[in-house]
């Protein structure tokens, strides 16, 4: 702190949402930057309920922090309004001016194109509103009536807030493997989900951030189509209880062992400084509720200071259960 990024590294689902939630929670954020658009959600576990939220960022849980959705972003207005009614956020969150707009024929095209079908996009309609937007045709945020309440700055907001010493964090989706850059493309997203991509649709210059924060989880999943190296079966999944349904669209993920190859990649292009591993109690039954250190099997321990070395970054935050504060943390 005073300002984080936060980036997935695999094909998403690393328990973003987890990570942030707790960090809102137990570091007081200030502020907190959603970008990408509405095709990821962040799940978060709090006081007992589920929020798989697609909009919203999910530092929410904090009553105090300011919620902003950057101009790099693509506003699904619906799903903007029905997440604000459901975090009760109507007072403390914003919507740059500039971010794009999906509309309903963009989903529509999202569903009906083969092509588009073929990769496995989720149907949310983010990429036809991307392409829109490169051709300088979009709708953007201002240009809608009942978003005029939350239109903001949020360059300016976020960078004012920085240079005061205030705890901000910048959410980014999804997951580096699903870069449009940097990812198994054409199997991957339309925009990119680096540490840099992230700062770039904020508005917030490489300098001014402190840590890029990468997020594993204890194993690796992937919804849709494209390669996902040691993919498991169906069958053997469930055995090991890593079968799972992805939070926002309920589409079944594969499953396959932590990569270490693509998580050392995942560290070099975001630039990453610390990492986070979530779900470390589904691969390790014996850590489930530990809250330090020293309660983790040995067998964990040892994964843990694997991933270390072979990554190069310290493991801060590790997830051992589903809600917020389900974390040991060893920070200083």
């Amino acid at each position: 702190m005073p300002c984080t990024v936060i980036a997935g590294a695999f094909w998403g689902d690393e328990g973003k949402g987890k990570i942030i939630s707790y960090l809102a929670l137990k570091d007081r954020l200030d502020v907190c930057v959603r970008t990408g658009s509405v095709n990821a959600a962040h799940t978060v576990w709090y006081q007992g309920k589920r929020h798989a939220l697609h909009m919203v960022p999910a530092a929410f849980v904090y009553e105090k922090c300011r919620l902003l959705i950057g101009a790099g972003s693509n506003v699904h207005a619906a799903q903007f309004f029905k997440e604000v009614e459901e975090t009760n956020v109507k007072n403390r969150i914003g919507v740059d001016y500039q971010a794009s707009i999906i509309e309903e024929k963009h989903s529509t095209q999202d569903k009906t194109t083969a092509h588009l079908k073929s990769l496995g996009t989720t149907g949310w309609g983010v990429g036809p509103a991307i392409e829109e937007r490169v051709r300088r045709t979009a709708k953007l945020a201002k240009d809608i009536p009942e978003l005029q309440p939350y239109l903001t700055d949020v360059a300016p907001e976020v960078n004012h807030a920085i240079e005061a010493s205030e705890k901000v964090l910048l959410e980014g989706t999804q997951g580096l493997m699903l870069s449009l850059f940097h990812g198994t493309y054409p199997y991957v997203t339309g925009r990119d989900t680096s540490a840099s991509a992230i700062c770039s649709e904020v508005g917030v210059g490489p300098t001014k951030v402190d840590d890029v924060l990468i997020v594993f989880k204890a194993f690796m999943t992937r919804v849709g189509t494209g390669t996902l190296p040691g993919e498991l079966t169906k069958e053997e999944a469930l055995k090991r209880g890593w079968f799972e349904t992805a939070a926002g669209t309920g589409r079944e993920r594969r499953s396959a062992p932590f990569n270490f190859e693509l998580a050392k990649k995942a560290v070099m292009v975001n630039g990453a400084t610390q990492a986070a591993v979530t779900k470390l109690d589904i691969l390790y039954q014996g850590c489930k509720g530990a809250r330090t250190y020293d309660e983790l099997p040995r067998e964990a321990e040892q994964f843990i200071s694997e991933i270390e070395k072979r990554t190069g970054v310290p493991v801060l935050l590790i997830g051992t259960g589903p809600e917020a504060l389900d974390i040991i943390d060893r920070r200083k």
